[in-house]
């Protein structure tokens, strides 16, 4: 598979006179969202002094700010939604078939929910689900799926009122791994150890009666990091190798966000937060700047990079 370092060379120069077009298309399209946005609030402003004038109730002004917010965040995607279209079909397309040939890219779906729930990383059920940037195929014969994915719970209030709450947020990843798995075993960030140390996060991980029974593993390391649920200890205990859990620990420190991995039936599931789309451009910040371009590249290798990173193409393990 190609390097991080062959995919950022890739970017800026094979895609070098495509980024010049888009940068002169961005250029454009910020003066003319500043423009539009001096406008919109000038008109806003207006009508809340006008509101005011008429002594408004303050649930009257809340409703503006709210509409003031909510048909803002409405103009800047309709403005802002053939760029970001251009973007994804002229350079995420692009890195994505430069990565491996065997992969393909549709920005407009994201992973299937039944993946979601099958994975058994989370305990509530999500009633609403969108996403985007649907990458699907192959590496090295190994099939791997991942995209933007948001799950939501609802809510109602006494009132009749309702709320959607985020169960998750961020990229969700599926790949095939080289065993069929007779249990479920879960992998989640260790919140509890880490905020009231080892003996009372110990206690409060083998009574969370939403999970099945508490591993313990032998890693001090990864037990820091991580608390692991499963069906079946000795499997547990087979899959997490000494190996695998190192490489699971470099796979948080890479990504510096909250990873929760699960192996159910096949495949390998893996969560990672995230609070924004991973693959929107950004108006105000240059596609030719190397940061800006390396969230795009790294990215897209953490994902594609979970096949070497664990190692799914070696038959550690025969197909049970």
């Amino acid at each position: 598979m190609i390097s991080s370092s062959e995919l950022t060379d890739f970017y800026y120069k094979e895609l070098h006179a495509t980024l010049q077009e888009l940068e002169k298309e961005r250029e454009d399209l910020k003066y003319r969202i500043i423009i539009i946005g001096v406008i919109y609030t000038v008109i806003a402003l207006l009508i809340v002094l006008s509101v005011l004038s008429m002594q408004a109730s303050l649930d009257a002004i809340i409703f503006i700010g709210f509409a003031y917010f909510g048909i803002g965040g409405f103009l800047y995607k309709l403005l802002t939604k053939n760029y970001a279209a251009n973007f994804k079909d002229k350079v995420i397309s692009p890195l994505i078939k430069a990565i491996d040939k065997n992969l393909n890219y549709d920005s407009h779906r994201h992973i299937d929910p039944l993946h979601f729930k099958r994975s058994k990383l989370f305990t509530s059920e999500p009633d609403r689900v969108r996403g985007n940037d649907y990458v699907y195929g192959h590496i090295d014969s190994i099939s791997i799926q991942f995209s933007d994915f948001h799950a939501e719970k609802k809510h109602k209030d006494s009132k009749g009122r309702t709320t959607w709450s985020t169960i998750f947020q961020g990229l969700f990843i599926v790949s095939e791994f080289n065993k069929n798995f007779h249990g479920t075993t879960v992998v989640l960030p260790d919140t509890a150890q880490s905020t009231f140390g080892d003996l009372i996060g110990n206690f409060l991980q083998s009574k969370n009666a939403m999970r099945q029974e508490l591993v313990k593993m032998d890693d001090v390391e990864f037990e820091r990091e991580f608390v692991v649920y499963s069906s079946d200890q000795v499997e547990a205990r087979y899959i997490l190798t000494h190996t695998l859990m190192k490489r699971l620990l470099n796979y948080k420190k890479r990504t510096g966000e909250d990873v929760l991995v699960s192996f159910t039936s096949k495949n390998i599931n893996i969560a990672i937060a995230y609070n924004k789309d991973l693959f929107e451009p950004s108006v105000f910040h240059s596609l030719l700047k190397y940061k800006v371009a390396m969230e795009y590249v790294q990215t897209l290798h953490l994902a594609t990079g979970i096949v070497e990173e664990l190692k799914l193409n070696k038959k550690l393990w025969s197909k049970l």
